[in-house]
């Protein structure tokens, strides 16, 4: 069980200087100045003013209160991470901060308060070299793609776009970096017009073979440049009567430098085009899921072996396992998020991340769920196996037969194109629902090619913005549906979903049908399923990919006689 962070001194401070700016509140946010969704330790603010670690969520400080504010994943880790000093505000995190503000207050830019309290302790920047992702992992060069902007930019009738995106100028640029734990990107901005392209970047990051990969006509600037040549544009901007697109994520101190008036707000040009695989990145998900299904197959067979001989292992020392497993692997570079390995009530806590001090020793008698996933140079990964390496009760395998129902609906869906991921996700909780049952997160999320393990803008959920992009053929989308049940388990079955097109019997009003292609290939847990429960028809899916599930991963085994007795055992037919 997480314990609580005692902030009373961080928050004096902050008043202090609330009062000394004259200031009512300080809003926290939990990204960074890329609106990144993982950060780098020292942007983590939202953490070290208020204790709490998850990945979402945003924190007000004023005067008298201090709030924060999240949504259902988090719940319980919040009601535990938090003092006496906080109110856990349990609802979404607001949107469009300035619409939301009290009648007569201003939302007003200031130097970062937080980073002012957190002082000399503050961790430093990273400056971890830059890497080129190589045209055979990336399909496309960098080169094509800033013409491909150039065109979409022309198409819109803008004058350029500024990126802030930190996976988008990866993804643009073909680069990768290690600034922040696993998301292979680095920190820069960029600015992409119909004659230049500049790339603000900390040049002592870029090796010799990067800056020759860049080439004479994209010009390196520092990091924090970025804000000086934007002010400088805005002349020549208003004159011209041309605007830079933005999108609705880009900074305010971005939109401030080079002026309101000289912005045009929009959707991602670079999101949009990423989201879409091309078939190098297809083929390239496809075999590092392989790859990686092996590794967590030979992780599950060690766990209840050593399980069933006594051993006592606790969450953190199988993580370390399960990372030793992946890094036999060829191409592995580094796991896509922190492994989440947690047993019985832990498994609740939807983004558990165990610690040494205070994790548990694995329960052979309890639900053990563990989602985990790793960065390949040709791939990233995405896997959630729930498994009992005991007895389960009768109650336990409703339960996760009625998840599993769900995996299997979004799994086998066929649909015509323009259906989004909004629409599609009351499948995965139809039979959860007949229970009375539910969970408080996504069925998906996207999925970046050696980039961020979560990327939009499609995926399958109840966010509304999800019914702003249909689905289409090369998106890559998780399909994980759940039920946690707090102080007792969690249940979570996924899969990592390519979206590809369905030949149909027909084809009304001539739209074109999708559907989906598995590519994680780890068995699903046969002792957890109440097979009356089952039609015939998903009796048969389960079958089906079990059996592609031997057939495929046990060559990849063949020096682990353990792991194959597994995998054999866990994939025979029901």
């Amino acid at each position: 069980m997480a314990h609580p962070t005692y902030t009373s001194a961080q928050l004096a401070s902050l008043r202090e200087l609330l009062k000394a700016n004259n200031l009512s509140a300080f809003f926290i946010p939990t990204e960074d100045a890329h609106q990144s969704e993982y950060i780098a330790d020292c942007d983590k603010r939202r953490e070290f003013i208020s204790g709490f670690t998850g990945s979402a969520g945003s924190a007000v400080v004023s005067m008298t209160e201090a709030a924060l504010f999240t949504d259902g994943r988090y719940f319980l880790q919040a009601s535990q991470q938090l003092d006496q000093n906080w109110l856990l505000m349990k609802q979404a995190e607001a949107s469009g901060l300035k619409k939301t503000l009290p009648q007569g207050s201003s939302l007003v830019p200031v130097e970062n308060l937080v980073d002012q309290v957190w002082g000399s302790k503050r961790p430093a920047r990273p400056t971890n070299p830059v890497t080129i992702q190589e045209t055979k992992y990336a399909g496309k060069s960098h080169t094509e793609k800033l013409s491909d902007l150039r065109n979409s930019l022309q198409e819109k009738g803008v004058y350029g776009t500024v990126v802030s995106a930190l996976d988008e100028i990866a993804w643009l640029f073909n680069l990768r970096g290690s600034d922040i734990e696993c998301n292979p990107v680095f920190f820069s901005y960029a600015l992409v017009t119909k004659d230049t392209t500049t790339l603000y970047v900390d040049e002592a990051k870029l090796s010799p073979a990067v800056k020759q990969h860049l080439g004479s006509e994209i010009a390196v600037k520092p990091y924090e440049q970025v804000f000086e040549d934007l002010r400088q544009t805005r002349s020549a901007l208003e004159a011209h009567k041309q605007k830079l697109l933005i999108t609705p994520r880009t900074s305010l101190a971005l939109q401030i430098a080079v002026g309101a008036d000289n912005t045009e707000e929009g959707r991602s040009l670079i999101t949009d085009a990423k989201a879409v695989k091309n078939q190098v990145e297809l083929e390239g998900m496809r075999q590092c899921q392989l790859r990686d299904g092996a590794a967590l197959i030979k992780y599950f067979a060690w766990l209840e072996n050593q399980l069933k001989n006594g051993a006592k292992l606790s969450e953190v020392q199988a993580t370390d396992k399960l990372e030793k497993f992946r890094k036999e692997q060829e191409d592995f570079v580094g796991l896509s998020f922190d492994t989440i390995s947690s047993t019985g009530a832990n498994g609740a806590i939807i983004h558990y991340k165990p610690e040494p001090e205070t994790c548990k020793i694995i329960d052979i008698n309890e639900i053990y769920l563990c989602d985990s996933g790793a960065q390949f140079k040709d791939g990233t990964t995405d896997t959630t196996r729930t498994y009992h390496f005991g007895t389960p009760t009768a109650y336990q395998k409703r339960c996760f037969t009625r998840v599993l129902q769900g995996h299997i609906a979004i799994d086998e869906a066929v649909f015509p194109n323009g259906v989004t991921g909004y629409l599609l996700d009351p499948w995965a909780r139809k039979a959860l629902w007949e229970d009375g049952l539910d969970f408080r997160h996504g069925t998906g999320h996207g999925v970046g090619a050696f980039l961020n393990v979560h990327e939009g803008p499609h995926g399958i959920g109840t966010r509304i913005a999800y019914n702003d992009t249909p689905l289409q053929a090369g998106m890559v989308v998780t399909n994980e549906p759940g039920y946690y049940e707090d102080g007792a388990f969690g249940i979570r079955i996924e899969n990592i979903l390519l979206v590809q097109e369905v030949k149909t019997p027909n084809n009304f009003g001539n739209r074109g049908y999708l559907g989906f292609e598995h590519v994680t290939l780890v068995p699903i847990g046969l002792n957890l399923i109440d097979r009356e429960l089952l039609t015939p028809r998903e009796k048969a899916w389960i079958n089906r990919y079990h059996v592609k599930v031997a057939e495929t991963i046990a060559p990849l085994l063949e020096d682990d006689d353990l792991a194959l007795q597994w995998l054999k055992r866990e994939t025979t037919a029901i």
